[in-house]
């Protein structure tokens, strides 16, 4: 196999250049490392002698290969040992002008003709470039952490570069194992755009009061198969690091809705209360395990009421079925008894406007949310509106236990949890794609092996129908009145006319 840079020089010795220099140096590259601290230099070789040893333990590395890679390390000294270099990495300091002083002496030190790249996670690459005299040789490089096991990174042109570079980059994250997808400069570029929904809509519900940390992680988890729920991935990446972030992305866009952060974590994040690291964030940790909250007891009904099944509730006929094969007694007729429990189940509504647009009793009126099919998911929820009565809270609870799966039942929101925060994911995604900012594939791959989602974005969007999505976003806008709800135009065109959002125009 040729390689695509034999010699590469990675910039910053922290746990990201670190990284890089490990999977470069198993490529086969002679690898230069150098930081401002030698002693870090130190550590970090002494650290991939020792990776490297336990791969060799393992048996997933021979010990030719070990010699290889520990012969391929070379620590630098100075900037001026990475003269030689075909490309070099930056993995600094987040600060711009940190980042263009740097740039700028290895432009001189190589002589313009090696590939300079920036491993940034928020900043522009073309405003790092913007002082260069061959702005066309360079690119952002944006590997995620931990990089050897995080098997993708993002190739990001700026204004000026040239295209035949970002090939070769692709071609160079091959050599390495890892998965390239091609972005356009943008705030966040994929992973980091395309991440903002998932949490920021989790924040949204939260500070709503429609349901704690714990209720929305397991609904999220159970019903869309996400491994880890919003605020156990925010506790995990750390407040500290994921807020800042929020904000960036959202001042970036120049106060965009679809990306506004939440007052919860910047009020957590003021007070310390940051996440696993620290032991303590939206949960409480005692020897790094989470300590969660009880699930709330189903309750206990003597007899339960007969049920009455809006005409206009989503998936009815699988909802009648459900509740046949749960035992209810169902009533049929244009309207429900003066005793019957009346469900409805809306895409993006709230429980409340479906029981004043159905003129139901809102007392007697439960929500189920069945944007994912019953036979898919391992949690029903339930919600209610103000006026529900207790009675009927808990009888609907019982009746949707009694086959043993999982029930939450949330106070009113339009659009339940997983349909606001699905069809959010899902309109971000979109936007991105019609801002041309990458392909529909690249998007699915970036976030499916960047963020582990179950499935990405915009598959997510076509598993439950685009014009589900499309319905429940016009709807949230109706509810809520808020601009970030507004449907993108690849998500609003797809959705009308039964394409798939992962269609491309010809």
């Amino acid at each position: 196999m040729t390689l695509t840079y034999k010699t590469v020089g990675v910039v910053g010795a922290g746990a990201m250049g670190r990284g890089i220099a490990q999977i470069a140096a198993q490529a086969g590259s002679t690898v230069r490392l150098y930081d401002t601290q030698p002693e870090a230099v130190a550590k970090a070789a002494a650290e991939l002698a020792s990776q490297w040893d336990r791969l060799q333990e393992k048996g997933r590395m021979d010990e030719a290969a070990v010699r290889g890679c520990k012969d391929r390390l070379k620590p630098a000294g100075a900037l001026q040992d990475l003269a030689d270099c075909e490309m070099v990495v930056e993995a600094i300091v987040e600060r711009l002008d940190v980042k263009k002083s740097v740039f700028g002496q290895l432009e001189d030190i190589t002589g313009g003709k090696a590939v300079l790249v920036t491993n940034t996670s928020s900043l522009s690459v073309t405003a790092i470039a913007a002082g260069l005299k061959h702005p066309q040789r360079f690119a952002g490089y944006h590997f995620f952490n931990p990089v050897p096991l995080m098997k993708v990174v993002e190739v990001i042109a700026g204004l000026k570069t040239d295209p035949q570079v970002c090939a070769q980059l692709a071609a160079y994250a091959r050599d390495m194992g890892h998965t390239p997808v091609q972005a356009q400069d943008t705030p966040g570029f994929i992973v980091n755009h395309a991440g903002r929904g998932y949490g920021t809509e989790a924040l949204r519900i939260a500070g709503e009061g429609v349901a704690d940390f714990a209720t929305i992680d397991r609904i999220l988890r159970d019903q869309v198969g996400f491994k880890l729920g919003p605020f156990e991935l925010l506790d995990l990446t750390a407040l500290d690091v994921s807020h800042p972030v929020m904000e960036s992305i959202y001042h970036q866009y120049y106060d965009e809705p679809r990306y506004r952060p939440h007052v919860i974590t910047a009020q957590r994040l003021a007070g310390g209360v940051v996440g696993r690291k620290v032991g303590e964030g939206f949960y409480k940790y005692a020897d790094g395990k989470p300590q969660l909250p009880p699930e709330p007891a189903v309750p206990k009904v003597d007899e339960l009421p007969p049920v009455w099944v809006s005409t206009r509730a989503a998936r009815r006929p699988e909802l009648y079925q459900l509740l046949k094969d749960l035992g209810a007694k169902v009533e049929t007729g244009q309207s429900p008894s003066m005793n019957a429990l009346t469900l409805v189940a809306p895409l993006g509504f709230d429980v409340t406007t479906v029981a004043v647009v159905e003129r139901l009793d809102p007392a007697r009126t439960v929500g189920i949310d069945l944007l994912v099919e019953d036979a898919a998911t391992k949690r029903r929820v339930l919600a209610t509106n103000p006026a529900t009565r207790a009675d009927m809270r808990d009888a609907a609870h019982a009746l949707f236990a009694r086959d043993g799966k999982a029930v939450s039942v949330i106070r009113d929101s339009g659009g339940f949890v997983t349909q606001r925060v699905v069809a959010t994911i899902a309109n971000i995604a979109s936007d991105i794609c019609q801002q041309r900012i990458c392909s529909p594939k690249d998007l699915e791959t970036a976030v499916t092996l960047g963020l582990g989602y179950p499935l990405g974005p915009l598959a997510m969007g076509d598993r439950w129908g685009p014009a589900n999505i499309l319905e429940v976003l016009f709807n949230l806008q109706t509810v809520y009145g808020d601009p970030r709800y507004r449907p993108s135009p690849w998500l609003r065109r797809r959705g009308a006319i039964g394409l798939s959002l992962l269609h491309e125009e010809d």
